[in-house]
């Protein structure tokens, strides 16, 4: 039992003016964080289970090319990880993360409910050889078959492996060949929906921007300076992460497309339940019952006169990010022989803007750090910068899961659970999330173990691990599809394999990220290499989206012309990220000597 103080009892503190709610204790922590953890795993249940299903709603609903799926889905996943700078911001500045948590809660959910009206599925027709014909499928899965009307006549579509086109008569025979490049798969689509599509996309990535950062700040005010028990916190909270994602990805796929025979109620329906998801993480915050009260509130002198400022620009910006997406979707690849200077020029203006921000900021810190600090400092800053160029190439290669992969999965791979059942392609993104939850907690106890006998692998090492793990995920999927069957599919299980290895990988680098720019970096500018350090992871996104576009196949309705083809062009697609993924990784195994000089005893 608690003693009560009083006056009669000197020796106990005089508490008389804490609030005793803040005094609570969950597992050993502050019990606010059992609010917080319980908001962030709601919120990823609507960022991930809406996630799962974007790539497959764009090629199958929408009907875009391969090209625009997975360009549209890379900028969104840029912008995902660019405006939480922003947002970051304008908490610290003049709202507190309180009133930007609920605010950025607030446009996701609108975010996620636009996605739900996508009007239609478009309509599918083809441009051959500059003439447009109707095209029009019969069944569905496995006995799907789609057909041109020409003159009346429906010939069937058959993709060759020479990526040529064949339309068949009824009777089988071969009733024209198209030359590769003659023939253009297209999908009428309702403009409303399509610029309804763009707005949602819009709504999330701005919401998230006030949201994703004021979240972890809040869970770092409940614990005073030098308190031992949160980096525990920490861990605890980021364990939410992967709940809500490991359940979405999960649910959410299963209402909008079904699993097994069942076809699911619709894309409105994954969508729907992932706005459901993000409007309890709401009012988890909103209705707190003063759980809450003295965390996150409004910086001490900001003025709250400009909150209303900061919402109506937040909702300007909606049509800045439109545009940005209209751009990604109407953007063409440069011409043969125009070098790099032609790639350059005919990249999007969203490409433009963060290879340019990046490629200007790396060096133009190293120079201000060579002119302005130490010797030490500067050499810390050059193996910061190196480790977060090789952190780039790394989330490139990881992010393959939400674009290539999740295709790879809806094409190429045999979805059935040991013949019991099939799940959807949208539901192999959870192997990741069930893995890192699995592992998480064996990971840290290897490292605490190995660090206790002096035997932990520095920064680099664990770096060029992460890096030569993602390569060898894709190789070890590339070595399952030599076993593909006579519908060149591969077992599920290499897939999942491939989902083992990337997630052993992921837990080598993705919890020391932050912690080395906190460490590396000079004081006066930590905050500046921390916008640096997700600009970085935002380039990445977006050039994951690029890499994906490598692997475009041929479709037509949403669905491949030749299940061969598709499968040789993820091979070799695969093959070649991965091997260059393991030679990048062995080079910075290399470097990890020079670089822990460079660090000077930083771990």
């Amino acid at each position: 039992m608690v003693e009560t103080p009083t006056a009669d009892n000197p020796r106990e503190p005089d508490i008389s003016h804490e609030n005793p709610a803040r005094r609570a204790e969950w597992f050993g922590h502050p019990r606010q964080l059992a609010r917080l953890f319980t908001t962030e795993a709601m919120e990823r249940f609507g960022y991930y289970g809406m996630r799962a299903l974007l790539t497959l709603y764009l090629a199958q609903h929408f009907l875009f090319s391969d090209q625009t799926t997975t360009g549209l889905y890379g900028g969104f996943t840029a912008l995902v990880y660019l405006t939480p700078l922003i947002g970051g911001l304008m908490a610290d500045r003049y709202l507190g993360s309180k009133r930007s948590v609920k605010f950025g809660a607030i446009l996701m959910s609108l975010g996620y409910l636009t996605l739900c009206f996508g009007g239609q599925p478009a309509k599918p027709y083809a441009m051959i050889d500059g003439q447009r014909y109707e095209v029009v499928q019969q069944g569905t899965g496995e006995e799907l078959k789609q057909f041109v009307v020409d003159n009346g006549a429906q010939l069937q579509i058959k993709g060759n492996e020479d990526k040529s086109v064949s339309l068949l008569a009824p009777d089988g025979t071969e009733a024209r060949k198209i030359a590769p490049g003659g023939f253009e798969a297209q999908g009428e689509r309702n403009p409303f929906y399509t610029f309804l599509l763009l707005i949602g996309l819009a709504l999330v990535v701005i919401g998230n921007g006030f949201f994703k950062p004021n979240i972890s700040t809040m869970v770092g005010t409940l614990y005073a300076e030098g308190d031992r028990r949160r980096d525990a916190g920490f861990t605890i909270f980021y364990m939410g992460i992967n709940l809500g994602s490991l359940f979405s990805q999960i649910l959410c796929p299963l209402l909008a497309v079904g699993m097994g025979s069942w076809g699911g109620l619709g894309w409105w329906a994954g969508f729907g339940l992932a706005a459901a998801g993000m409007l309890v993480s709401w009012t988890l915050i909103q209705f707190d019952g003063g759980k809450l009260n003295g965390v996150g509130d409004r910086p001490e002198g900001a003025p709250a006169n400009r909150d209303y400022v900061i919402y109506v620009c937040a909702i300007l910006a909606i049509p800045v990010a439109w545009f940005l997406f209209s751009n990604l979707m109407h953007s063409v690849a440069p011409a043969e022989g125009t070098g790099i200077v032609g790639y350059v020029a005919n990249l999007p203006i969203m490409g433009k803007i963060m290879f340019g921000t990046f490629l200007v900021s790396v060096p133009g810190i190293l120079i201000w750090s060579f002119l302005k600090g130490s010797k030490a400092e500067f050499q810390m800053m050059i193996a910061a910068m190196v480790l977060i160029t090789f952190n780039t190439v790394f989330w490139t290669l990881f992010e393959q899961a939400g674009s290539s992969l999740t295709l790879f999965a809806d094409r190429n791979t045999d979805l059935s659970v040991f013949g019991l059942f099939s799940i959807s392609a949208g539901q192999t993104q959870f192997f990741n999330a069930a893995f890192i939850v699995l592992l998480a907690p064996l990971f840290s106890m290897l490292w605490n173990g190995l660090s206790r006998k002096g035997l932990e692998p520095p920064i680099p090492i664990k770096f060029g691990l992460a890096l030569m793990g993602v390569g060898a995920g894709f190789l070890f999927l590339v070595w399952g599809a030599q076993f593909a069957g006579p519908d060149f599919k591969v077992g599920l299980w290499w897939l999942a394999g491939l989902y083992l290895i990337h997630s052993v990988a992921e837990l080598c680098i993705s919890p020391v990220g932050l912690s080395m720019i906190t460490k590396l970096s000079i004081a006066r500018i930590v905050g500046m290499m921390m916008g640096v350090w997700f600009l970085s992871i935002a380039v990445a996104q977006y050039v994951a989206g690029m890499v994906a576009q490598v692997a475009s196949v041929e479709t037509v309705g949403g669905q491949v012309t030749n299940l061969q083809v598709s499968l040789d062009t993820y091979v070799g697609v695969f093959t070649a990220i991965g091997w260059v993924s393991v030679g990048i990784g062995a080079v910075l195994l290399l470097l990890s000597w020079p670089l822990k000089y460079l660090m000077h005893g930083v771990k």
